[in-house]
């Protein structure tokens, strides 16, 4: 790549949310521009309908593909012709719309590996749409490992103010957490969330681990997962490299993290790290989708369909998200020199 900032990719998310007034919102004051060269990706009207919710107004150039999109200077749209608005419910699930994430997703995909561009930063996205568009995955983050062909070694990541958090299981029910933590699985994600965040420019991460139970499982009184699973993956990872603190109890856990200036913890399952996260700083809170190839970045909340079409959404999350993407596609750049 022969430009100083990134290309990054931008697909507007659902229609029905809020994804296409914040891209909006950013194009208008010249942010997007700001941290990397831009190509919003999706359907023209859907862009404009985005640009009268949230009443600004800018240029941009219409490309009819990526390659144009990406041998042009200054902001550009990748006019996919895919979704007419004039049947368009705001705040509604719509498989329609739902099919319309998916495909932007997958084509991003494509363009990466194509080399057009160096990564995305998507608007937020309704799963419940895209499995009613035939996209029926758990989550957008298993969708990208099956188009890259990926079976293991990836997963979500959260982004607070600096904290990353990398979960050991995800969206699975409560009561199965227990019986799905093992060293094996502990190991991919201190593994995973290593990397990223050496990714991201940290040398040498300072990382902690959650316990499981109540107290820390008060010396096996109240649990032993800490003693007969926790306690020696971490072992094994100070072996490999990769030494870790704790495991401190979850009720305190984060206290620390954000006192101590941790770059990363390591929770037991999906609430343990999002509720603290999104406690802290709701405003802030985004998901990377680590593990992959290039650099892919997302708001942490949803589609607000509550608030859509209203014009008032904050954009502050969007922000963070595509400072990150930016600037992991720029780690990713000097690593391929090397």
């Amino acid at each position: 790549m022969v430009n100083e900032k990134p290309i990054i990719a931008v697909p507007m998310g659902d229609a029905a949310g809020i994804g296409p007034e914040i891209v909006a919102k950013l194009a208008a004051n010249g942010f997007l521009e700001r941290y990397a060269k831009p190509i919003i990706l999706g359907d023209q009207r859907v862009l404009e309908l985005g640009k009268r919710i949230a009443k600004v107004d800018f240029d941009y150039h219409v490309a009819t593909d990526m390659r144009e999109a990406v041998a042009h200077d200054g902001l550009t749209l990748v006019d996919t012709q895919s979704l007419d608005t004039a049947d368009l419910k705001i705040g509604v699930i719509s498989g329609v719309n739902g099919k319309e994430q998916g495909d932007r997703l997958v084509d991003c995909i494509g363009y990466c590996n194509e080399g057009l561009i160096e990564g995305f930063c998507f608007a937020p996205l309704n799963k419940a749409a895209m499995k009613k568009g035939g996209y029926d995955f758990p989550s957008e983050h298993e969708l990208f490992a099956h188009y890259y062909g990926i079976k293991e070694h990836y997963g979500e990541m959260n982004v607070m103010e600096g904290l990353w958090n990398i979960r050991v299981t995800s969206h699975i029910p409560l009561c199965e957490v227990s019986k799905n933590i093992n060293e094996e699985r502990i190991m991919d994600a201190v593994t995973l969330g290593y990397n990223t965040l050496k990714r991201v420019g940290i040398d040498q991460p300072v990382v902690a681990v959650a316990a499981l139970n109540p107290h820390g499982g008060d010396n096996g009184t109240c649990g032993r997962e800490e003693i007969d699973i926790i306690q020696p993956a971490m072992a094994l990872a100070k072996e490999k490299g990769m030494p870790l603190i704790g495991p401190f109890p979850s009720d305190t856990l984060f206290i620390r993290a954000f006192n101590e200036k941790f770059d990363g913890v390591v929770t037991m399952y999906h609430d343990q790290g999002q509720i603290a996260i999104k406690l802290k700083g709701f405003a802030h809170c985004v998901t990377v989708s680590a593990g992959l190839p290039h650099a892919i970045t997302t708001p942490a909340h949803g589609t607000a369909y509550d608030i859509a079409g209203k014009g008032i959404c904050k954009t502050s999350t969007f922000e963070d998200a595509y400072k990150i993407a930016a600037k992991m596609a720029i780690t990713d750049r000097s690593i391929k020199v090397r």
